[in-house]
């Protein structure tokens, strides 16, 4: 109750998230409707895939990872910029991330992605502009990682991975939600490039 009181639409997306996701699990169909199918929403079939692709996942581990980094900063991130930027900036990501991915396998029949990292995200990256300085942990290195310096290495992978890695990923999604979550934060948060400053400088 006190996360819906003080994030209302990060609970509300959290809860769904994991509800529909857990109900493809044990209902093989639902991937079928659910899922993004670039080559038929280039065609102007299934447009609500760019919506729902991110309220399924492909596994337990899938789910995990991608929950708890929405834990980890949504929450904060909504009481930071309010319920109505929050609930556009997570609809934005879960679109424009997805776009690109749409104009690469408009073409390939057989390609398909699925899961919320794109607008999780964009989550992140907005976040990393109110606190650029606080750590990030990431399992298997013992110290935090300033947020900003995250950011930047997270960029450069996915923009390597998207050209080089064959691991079934869509790096692309990761990419350009990071890159919504920031444009959107700068455009509809006045101020918030010269916090980011401000921050980064200690106030200098």
């Amino acid at each position: 109750m006190e996360y819906f009181n003080i994030a209302p639409v990060a609970s509300l997306i959290f809860v769904f998230t994991i509800i529909t996701s857990l109900y493809a699990f044990y209902d093989r169909s639902i991937y079928g409707k659910f899922m993004l199918h670039p080559y038929s929403v280039s065609k102007g079939q299934n447009v609500f895939t760019l919506i729902t692709s991110g309220l399924v996942h492909a596994d337990w581990m899938h789910l995990f990872f991608n929950m708890f980094t929405f834990y980890a900063f949504a929450f904060a991130l909504e009481s930071m910029m309010g319920s109505w930027r929050f609930g556009l900036l997570y609809f934005l990501g879960l679109v424009l991330s997805d776009l690109p991915t749409v104009i690469k396998h408009k073409d390939n029949f057989n390609y398909n992605s699925l899961g919320a990292s794109g607008a999780i995200s964009a989550v992140l990256f907005s976040y990393i502009l109110y606190n650029p300085m606080s750590k990030i942990y990431i399992m298997f290195i013992p110290i935090g990682i300033p947020a900003v310096v995250f950011g930047i290495i997270y960029l450069i992978y996915c923009a390597y991975a998207s050209r080089n890695s064959r691991d079934h990923i869509n790096h692309d999604a990761h990419f350009f939600g990071a890159l919504t979550g920031l444009i959107f934060t700068i455009i509809f948060v006045p101020g918030i490039l010269q916090n980011f400053i401000t921050m980064l400088t200690g106030g200098r």
